[in-house]
């Protein structure tokens, strides 16, 4: 307890968790001692841990002592990744519980490339299907597909490997997810609007909206013969979301790939919410 009542009031590092945001998410977190067992390293220490991770790239053998044990830290990281629903499941913290979400969600990508090790490079490699990295113009590569609300933040997650249609991921993107009502009430899994860049341009994403009774707000590509009425002004709040993924990028660890399976990835992401 000794231990835990030293680092309650240290210097905050840049980048730590601030007094204020730690009041907000300690109600979120399991309790600091279970009913059985012995209680595990404290919950601030562990996630500024990770956060130092995410901002730095460092491999985990280099966090900081101050951090705790580097096999502690990577403990969340390790069970989130076994999460088979991690991908549709990010969205139950996502929202702030002051602000209700909007009605409407944006679906950008983000392309990030891969650090690769000889053993990744090579492309013949058994598995690497299931490890959301692939060749394009750009080099060896990762789409990061987001889904987040109103308000820009982020909901769900998926990957595919950088030379696949951004249409592949939508159907990943579409499950899952919801928004806090403004008041009492469920939360809302439905939305009017769905905003997306031309990458997600396709008729049969806009059918299957359409049959959801969601508005499909996606400019047509020069190429496509059929034209419609486009909200333009409902559009621009698209930026939302282009911030969202300026400020993941700020992490160095999601910036450049150097975990090697996807799930991992997707856990990292996980942790910068």
């Amino acid at each position: 307890m000794a231990a835990i009542a030293k680092y309650i009031n240290p210097e905050i590092g840049r980048g730590d968790l601030t007094d204020e945001q730690w009041k907000k998410l300690e109600p979120l977190l399991p309790p600091q001692k279970p009913k059985t067992g012995r209680p595990g390293q404290y919950h601030r220490q562990v996630i500024n841990g990770i956060l130092w991770i995410l901002r730095t790239g460092a491999p985990w053998r280099d966090l900081p002592p101050c951090y705790g044990v580097h096999s502690t830290v990577i403990s969340p990281i390790l069970s989130m990744a076994k999460s088979r629903n991690l991908g549709r499941t990010l969205g139950k913290t996502a929202n702030d519980r002051r602000f209700g979400g909007k009605d409407r969600l944006s679906c950008p990508h983000g392309r990030q490339y891969s650090n690769s090790s000889a053993s990744t490079r090579s492309r013949g490699k058994r598995g690497q299907e299931n490890q959301a990295l692939g060749r394009s113009v750009g080099g060896f590569s990762t789409k990061i597909h987001i889904r987040a609300e109103g308000y820009g933040k982020p909901m769900v997650f998926a990957l595919t490997s950088g030379e696949r249609h951004d249409t592949i991921g939508f159907d990943d993107l579409f499950k899952g997810g919801k928004v806090k009502r403004i008041g009492r009430g469920r939360p809302k899994s439905r939305f009017r609007y769905f905003l997306g860049d031309k990458g997600y341009s396709s008729q049969a994403i806009r059918e299957k909206l359409r049959r959801q009774r969601i508005t499909p707000i996606i400019p047509r590509k020069s190429k496509e013969k059929r034209r419609e009425r486009f909200n333009r002004g409902l559009y621009r709040e698209r930026n939302r979301v282009e911030r969202l993924i300026n400020r993941l990028k700020q992490f160095r660890r999601i910036a450049t790939r150097y975990e090697k399976y996807a799930h991992n990835y997707l856990a990292m992401l996980a942790n910068t919410k």
